[in-house]
């Protein structure tokens, strides 16, 4: 699978498809006018695949930097950069996708706007309601994944287990290891 949606909100998750966004060659998941409607449909905004161009994959970095920053400066109890806010409030003002009842079922389809302005008004209700002081960044120094901490006490500390908090659990034990060996040579060696 391409695209990973750990945090169950389509705003986190499209902040989330710059990976390794910190490090010096990060990974862009949005590439194309093809992962661009893969994202889409993955998410569940559209049940099927969008015609997009590259510039509805400019468009789509542009909002996903700007929804990036603006959940950056709330975390961080910070004023918003008001072109960012400007931006995601722009999407946010287009028509969403309309659901649609078929004999099969539900069925969304939906313009790249329409999808774009799906994922902006999910980041003006995320940063806008009671979860705001769940919201937390993954604590992989690797990782710049958001998400709502829902556990209990509010203790977790990575956007999903598998592989970031895995990652870190088996460094730390590692670390422990090679101390605890270092620890015992040179009892040994006084000895």
């Amino acid at each position: 699978m391409e695209h990973a949606y750990p945090a169950g909100s389509p705003a986190l998750d499209f902040a989330g498809t710059l990976r390794l966004r910190r490090e010096a060659s990060p990974r862009e998941m949005l590439h194309s006018p093809e992962s661009l409607s893969s994202w889409f449909r993955g998410c569940g905004i559209t049940d099927s695949d969008l015609p997009c161009e590259s510039a509805d994959v400019r468009e789509a970095v542009a909002l996903r930097e700007a929804i990036y920053q603006v959940i950056v400066a709330r975390i961080a109890g910070e004023s918003y950069d008001q072109e960012a806010l400007g931006l995601v409030n722009a999407a946010a003002r287009h028509p969403a996708p309309v659901p649609q009842l078929t004999a099969a079922g539900r069925s969304v389809e939906a313009t790249v706007q329409q999808a774009l302005s799906h994922v902006a008004r999910d980041a003006v209700a995320v940063l806008s309601g009671p979860e705001v002081p769940l919201l937390k960044e993954c604590a992989n120094p690797e990782c710049t994944q958001f998400y709502i901490d829902h556990s209990r006490g509010a203790r977790r500390e990575w956007c999903k287990m598998d592989p970031c908090g895995n990652k870190i659990k088996a460094a730390a034990y590692r670390a422990r290891r090679r101390a605890s060996a270092k620890t015992t040579a040179s009892s040994s060696s006084r000895s």
